[in-house]
C-alpha cells in the first residue's frame, strides 16, 4: 500500500508483481498471485524469487530488466519474510538475529535510468552455511563462516557494482547492505573506505535480520528520516543463503 501510494499509481496500473521470499506460507502456489489479488490488481504477471537475503536485489533486477525490455510498464517489487516460522527460539545463534518484515518498491519506466546494472553471483559450495534442511527442521547457520565470507568477498563486489554503473565509490551517498548484523555492516563500510557523510542503513538495530525485506526497510527508513534524500546515489547489496549475492546502484526516489 505505501509503495503504491508513493508512486502515485493505482493497483490497476501494475502489470507485474515480483515477490522475493524464502519463507512463503506454502511451497505451491507462489505467494505473488495472492498478493496481487488481495491488492485488487487486474491479473498481472506474478512470480516469486527465492534468493534468500539477496532476494530483493534479484527481484529489483528482474523488474528493471522487464521494464527496459518492454515486457512490463509498472512493476511492484516486494521483499517479505516470516523467518520466525523457521527459527528455533532456543538457538541463540539465530533466534536473537532473525525477524519478520516486508518492504516494497514500484519500478516504472523513465527517461533517465534510475536503476543500474545488477552484479550478482553465488557460491553453492558454501550452501550449508545457512540452511533449512527440510520442512521438519529449523534454520541452521554457521555465523563465523558467513562473517568471514561477507567481510572478505563482498567489498570487491561492491566496487564491481559501481564500475558497472559508471560511478566511483566516492560518488555514493547512501549505502544499504543487507542487514545481516552490525559487525558485517561496519566491516564493509571500513573496507570500502566510505566517508562519514555517507548515509548507511543500520536498520538491523531495530528490525533484526529480515532477509529479503531488510534492504527496502532500511532504505525506506533512511528516506523517512532525511538521512537519504531524493536524487542521492545509493549502493544496495544483498547477500546470504545459497550463498548468493546481488546489488546495484540506484537513484533514491
Amino acid at each position: 500500500g505505501k509503495a503504491l501510494a508513493a508512486s502515485g499509481l493505482s493497483p490497476a496500473d501494475i502489470d507485474l508483481v515480483v515477490v522475493a521470499t524464502c519463507t512463503p506460507p506454502s511451497p505451491i502456489p507462489g505467494i505473488s498471485p495472492t498478493v496481487a489479488d488481495r491488492l485488487g490488481m487486474n491479473g498481472p504477471g506474478a512470480m516469486d524469487i527465492n534468493a534468500a537475503c539477496a532476494g530483493f536485489c534479484y527481484a529489483l533486477a528482474a523488474a528493471a530488466d522487464a521494464v527496459r525490455a518492454g515486457s512490463a510498464q509498472n512493476v511492484l517489487v516486494i521483499g517479505a519474510e516470516r523467518l520466525t516460522d523457521w527459527t528455533d527460539p532456543h538457538d541463540r545463534g539465530t533466534a536473537i538475529i532473525f525477524g519478520d518484515g516486508a518492504g516494497a518498491a514500484v519500478v516504472v519506466g523513465a527517461d533517465e535510468p534510475g536503476i543500474g546494472p545488477v552484479s550478482w553471483g553465488s557460491d553453492g559450495a558454501k550452501r550449508e552455511a545457512i540452511i533449512v534442511r527440510d520442512r521438519h527442521t529449523m534454520m541452521d547457520m554457521d555465523g563465523r563462516a558467513v562473517f568471514r565470507w561477507a567481510t572478505t568477498q563482498l567489498a570487491p563486489v561492491a566496487r564491481e557494482i559501481c564500475a558497472r554503473s559508471g560511478v566511483e565509490i566516492a560518488d555514493i551517498g547512501v549505502f544499504v547492505p543487507h542487514q545481516a548484523n552490525l559487525r558485517i555492516i561496519d566491516a564493509m563500510v571500513r573496507a570500502l573506505g566510505l566517508s562519514g557523510d555517507v548515509a548507511v542503513g543500520r536498520d538491523i538495530v531495530d528490525s533484526g535480520n529480515t532477509s529479503s525485506a531488510s534492504i527496502p526497510l532500511a532504505l525506506g527508513r533512511l528516506l523517512e528520516t532525511g538521512e537519504a534524500k531524493s536524487g542521492d546515489l545509493a549502493l544496495v547489496l544483498g547477500f546470504g543463503a545459497g550463498l548468493t549475492y546481488a546489488g546495484q546502484v540506484l537513484v533514491c526516489p
